[in-house]
């Protein structure tokens, strides 16, 4: 039975964890209970769905697919509004020579550009304003202030908030604190989605991915998300290979479903359609949705758009055949 004061996702992981009391141990217990990564497996596994070759017509819906399931992103100390109206623009209106082009699932924006993006965007566009929140992207910062951070976000009219997780506290093994975060911000998000970012390239090794992946989901996340893409590596495919072994069991193991988005570093169209791949093989085809599945991209859109022009005309274009104002890790 929960206390007067013990959250429902206390709860909840109470249940799944078989405890009393969800102390920083049992948590550790827990998580440290998790079967182990196959480093080498891992690694060999997504090398060979790199190889998997994809004829025309399911090209033609990879790309597409991957079209609509881009966050277009712009992450930079010098956004300005008129770089973000001008990329929610583009979200409008990828291809104006071909409006049956897809539209991106999503902006990515830092919290004060929210506005701008939702009055580009408009009502009724179908593309969600999504805020990066939480002190991004460094997460070092007081609980009080990634919740104000998050509130700002959301009263602005973010449909949708991307948090960080406090790594540090996630390394030195203080579980709890990392829980009570992501279970904080996501009373704050309301009825907007909540994407947690594991920064991958700082959890040094695919046993703390998995762990991260599902300490993230037993606090309530929506999506596990790979990167803020100011860290290298970012989202490599042995990496997003562990975290949808880590949503298609937990939803085995809750019924509950988690999205996934890896973020930062995937540029090219082959790249794109290698990932979809392995959704397909790993998770499954449930996943195959901009609902369940994106990319945290810019210049992916770019490559995907020129694709896509090949396969309709027959040609590629010149290079200036679609604005390049993409951030560079992005």
């Amino acid at each position: 039975m929960s206390t007067p004061t013990e959250t429902d996702a206390e709860s909840r992981a109470r249940d799944i964890l078989g405890v009393s009391r969800l102390t920083n141990p049992a948590l550790s217990s827990w998580l440290q209970g998790l079967p182990g990564v196959d480093q080498v497996g891992c690694e060999a596994r997504a090398a060979s769905l790199g190889t998997r070759s994809v004829k025309t017509t399911s090209k033609e819906w990879a790309i597409d697919t991957a079209i609509g399931m881009i966050d277009l992103t712009t992450l930079e100390g010098a956004d300005t509004p008129g770089r973000v109206s001008g990329l929610c623009t583009k979200a409008l209106s990828p291809d104006p020579t071909d409006l049956s082009t897809p539209r991106p699932a999503a902006v990515c924006v830092y919290g004060d550009m929210v506005p701008v993006a939702r009055q580009t965007l408009g009502d009724g566009s179908g593309v969600k304003v999504a805020a990066v929140a939480t002190a991004f992207p460094s997460g070092r910062a007081s609980l009080a202030v990634k919740l104000a951070d998050t509130a700002d976000a959301v009263s602005a009219g973010a449909d949708e908030i991307d948090m960080v997780i406090d790594r540090g506290a996630f390394l030195s093994g203080d579980y709890r604190t990392v829980f009570e975060q992501i279970v904080e911000v996501k009373r704050v998000c309301g009825g907007a989605r909540l994407k947690v970012i594991l920064e991958t390239g700082e959890l040094v090794t695919y046993d703390n991915v998995r762990r991260a992946s599902y300490l993230a989901m037993l606090a309530g996340g929506d999506f596990v998300k790979t990167s803020t893409g100011k860290v290298q590596p970012a989202a490599t495919l042995p990496v997003t290979l562990v975290m949808l072994e880590a949503v298609r069991d937990w939803r085995e193991l809750t019924g509950v479903q988690v999205g996934v988005k890896p973020a930062g570093g995937i540029r090219t169209s082959k790249d794109a359609i290698t990932f979809l791949v392995t959704v397909n093989e790993i998770a499954g085809e449930d996943w195959l949705d901009p609902f369940w599945f994106r990319f945290g991209a810019s210049s992916l859109l770019n490559d995907l758009l020129l694709q896509r022009q090949r396969m309709r005309t027959g040609a590629y274009s010149g290079a200036d055949y679609v604005a390049d104002d993409s951030p560079s890790l992005y």
